[in-house]
């Protein structure tokens, strides 16, 4: 039986199943589990989610994963490896033990989903799927093979009788269990591989028993903002799962958050399209796709959809166009348009039909009369449309059932709304729309113009929330700072705004940025929504910040977001759901996921900071002078890597050096096409300019060197003066037809 047949034979290995522990083979639905039991607990365990792991390093393909896990005060370092697509080499170590090793058992499992019968024979465990074969065997010998039903009769079997018990050895059941034990067994080596021969299989499995022929490398960033890409990586990757419900890969809102067999927020599932877009474009396009499978016939997407509810009565904030033009912009890839604009455009069209119960141009949260899901018609779910469900800038908020809306309009919703629409006449015109682009962009301009004037209150200097037929809000949150990200601050209010942001007293300080300002009452609740820290905001945040050309203030925002994200990171491997604004943890409070996928829009911010793909300034670099390596990630011509050493800022493609720049500042607005290289430069100290160096590989197609359109300097060895660029000028190099 096959489960994922059109799953790519690279990825076909890895961590699909809801037991982190256990690698798939998807294609098969075949599972290598680890079982561990410990005499001093009497006690086993398959290693659940959020039990008894601290998640390692872990490539999106799977080529590389490793974890360690904490199962009766011992500790044993796991990895796997693949040199081969459908072959899998794994080895344990154990680094700790709290009990004699003799008595602590590590279990190897072999299954399928299909419950087929597994045999053992000759040191090698073979199942059988249609004409595949898998086999899996180990380097020593295992101390005995026991046979079972299902891998809870492996458990029960360990609970019941411990491990000084031999009636369940066998040789054939829809499990085969190779036990070991930590005294003679401290380290080991296994290895499974799949073949269309009983024999070959087994061959290749013991070839890979061997050491592997080289280290396998995953991208990384050292230098600024060190482990930032690696953060990225590895929480996507360790939160990417099969859903066998709907028959899908996909990158779950939390690999130990349980809300059912599956479960899908809107925005989530957005956010993890984009920050796995840096490593695979499928992966993205995989993740935005079921992301906008939960459209409904009425226009808008479902908040959550999981096996136990779907939310249709309600929404959120409206950020897929904007997070399928970042994707866009990475890979340039125009059926990614084709395939979701119209879903896109008719759900922001909703929002202005459905909620917008006064005709004015701004929208509040509601709960449509549709669905039969939880908190459907209540002043709660209808919070749940911004996202922030217990947000104090609600707390004034009034449910009207008869409009089925809140009574404010919320400053955060509406910018939202105003770049869904600016994303979306940039999409339109991106695929030939001309005139549905004009018209999305006249709505962006008029719901910016109504933010502008009816949000922003005057006397407190910000926008705030609003009584659709009254004054302002109390509370205020980082959402205040939303109308940089949409451009509807002018120059002054966003000037205003930046320095409300970083001030201590109110949302500055160590930590930030706190969901409500530190003044406020609510702030020392420090629950959810109510004081503490999230990761999202601070990536809306930080785009607000470049939006509005506040460079050195975005870079102080991701130095902050990287310390908070670290604090937990480097430690404990936690990628929090939120933080304490106070003490910037995350695990102070029961109510916080500890491995959360947006958990890593914080250190996402630390790759931006040093390479980044976005609307307002296309492809940029920022060379700061200081130490980096950071790639390779996915970018308009493939995958790239960036280094800077001795001041000198590199990029590369595939080991190939494309160009250098030894200034200081930012190129945006990058392109490397087969007819030119060109970008913008941003160097305020004309000394700092510096000079750009062309690689091998489109020296010889140099055919001039232009200047907003003009004559520019000279070519001379390779090397362009860019002293005499003013700041923002474009630099145009023109090639000749490559070959």
């Amino acid at each position: 039986m096959i489960i994922a047949n059109t799953l790519p034979p690279a990825r076909a290995w890895n961590t699909w199943s809801d037991r982190p522990a256990a690698m798939t083979f998807l294609p098969l639905g075949v599972h290598v589990t680890p079982l561990l039991y410990s005499t001093r607990h009497k006690e086993a365990t398959l290693l659940p989610p959020g039990e008894g792991m601290r998640f390692g390093h872990h490539g999106m393909d799977g080529r590389l994963v490793e974890f360690e896990t904490r199962h009766g005060g011992t500790h044993i370092a796991f990895r796997y490896e693949k040199h081969d697509p459908f072959v899998l080499q794994g080895k344990w170590r154990a680094t700790s033990l709290a009990e004699w090793g003799l008595r602590y058992w590590l279990t190897l499992c072999l299954s399928a989903e299909t419950g087929v019968t597994v045999s053992h024979h000759d040191g090698a465990c073979i199942v059988r799927i249609g004409y595949r074969y898998v086999a899996l065997v180990s380097q020593m010998a295992a101390v005995q093979v026991t046979a079972h039903d299902s891998l809870e009769a492996v458990l029960d079997d360990f609970n019941a009788n411990g491990y000084f018990h031999t009636a369940s050895r066998g040789d054939n059941a829809p499990v085969i269990a190779l036990r070991f034990n930590l005294e003679m067994m401290r380290s080991g080596r296994f290895a499974a591989a799949v073949a269309d021969s009983r024999d070959l299989a087994i061959r290749k499995a013991r070839a890979a028993l061997a050491p592997p022929p080289a280290a396998i490398t995953l991208p990384a960033q050292t230098g600024r903002h060190a482990g930032a890409l690696d953060a990225v990586r590895d929480i996507m990757a360790w939160n990417t799962m099969y859903d066998g419900i709907n028959h899908r890969p996909y990158t779950s809102v939390s690999r130990i958050w349980n809300l059912g067999k599956f479960a899908v927020w809107y925005n989530d599932q957005t956010y993890a399209a984009m920050m796995t877009g840096l490593f695979d474009a499928q992966i993205a396009r995989e993740n935005m796709a079921v992301a906008q499978a939960s459209a409904t016939p009425q226009g808008n997407f479902a908040c959550i959809v999981t096996s136990n509810d779907a939310w249709v009565d309600r929404t959120q904030a409206p950020n897929g166009s904007f997070m399928v033009w970042m994707i866009y912009l990475r890979h340039r890839e125009l059926s990614f348009l084709h395939e979701h604009y119209e879903t896109l455009a008719r759900n922001h069209m909703w929002w202005r039909r459905e909620r917008d119960p006064d005709g004015m141009g701004l929208v509040s949260c509601g709960t449509s009369d549709v669905g039969e899901a939880l908190y459907k018609g209540t002043h709660f779910g209808a919070r749940n449309e911004t996202g922030m469900d217990n947000s104090p800038t609600h707390d004034e908020a009034i449910y009207d059932p008869l409009t089925r809306t809140l009574s404010t309009l919320d400053v955060g919703l509406n910018c939202c709304l105003a770049l869904d629409a600016e994303m979306l006449s940039r999409i339109a015109k991106a695929l030939g729309r001309t005139a549905e682009s004009r018209s999305f962009a006249a709505l962006a301009e008029d719901t910016r113009q109504k933010i502008r004037t009816c949000l922003w209150d005057a006397e407190r200097s910000i926008y705030a929330n609003r009584h659709r037929q009254g004054g302002f809000v109390r509370s205020v949150g980082p959402t205040s700072f939303y109308p940089l990200i949409c451009g509807a601050a002018t120059p002054e209010q966003a000037g205003a705004l930046v320095r409300e942001l970083f001030n201590p007293e109110r949302f500055g300080g160590t930590y930030m940025v706190p969901n409500v300002s530190r003044d406020d009452p609510a702030f020392a609740d420090n629950v959810y929504w109510r004081g503490r820290i999230w990761p999202n905001v601070n990536y809306f945040l930080w785009h607000g910040l470049r939006r509005y050309g506040f460079i050195r203030e975005a870079s102080r925002l991701a130095t902050a977001s990287m310390l908070l994200f670290n604090q937990s990171w480097t430690r404990h491997r936690i990628a929090g759901e939120n933080y304490s604004a106070v003490t910037g943890e995350a695990d102070d409070q029961p109510d916080t996921d500890l491995f959360l996928s947006w958990g890593a829009m914080l250190p996402m911010l630390g790759v931006a900071d040093v390479m980044d793909i976005n609307p307002w300034d296309g492809w940029e670099i920022h060379n700061t002078g200081k130490p980096v390596s950071i790639g390779p990630l996915q970018s308009p011509v493939g995958p790239v890597s960036l280094t800077v050493e001795d001041g000198i800022a590199t990029l590369s493609h595939q080991d190939t050096p494309l160009l250098s720049w030894n200034g200081v500042g930012r190129m945006t607005d990058l392109e490397l096409t087969d007819g030119q290289i060109s970008f913008r430069l941003h160097a305020d100290n004309p000394a700092q300019r510096g000079r750009l160096h062309i690689g091998a590989h489109f020296l010889p197609r140099v055919c001039g060197v232009y200047l907003n359109g003009m004559d520019g300097p000279a070519l001379q060895d390779a090397t362009v003066d860019l002293s005499g660029v003013e700041n923002g000028q474009r630099v145009d190099i023109r090639l000749a037809p490559g070959t």
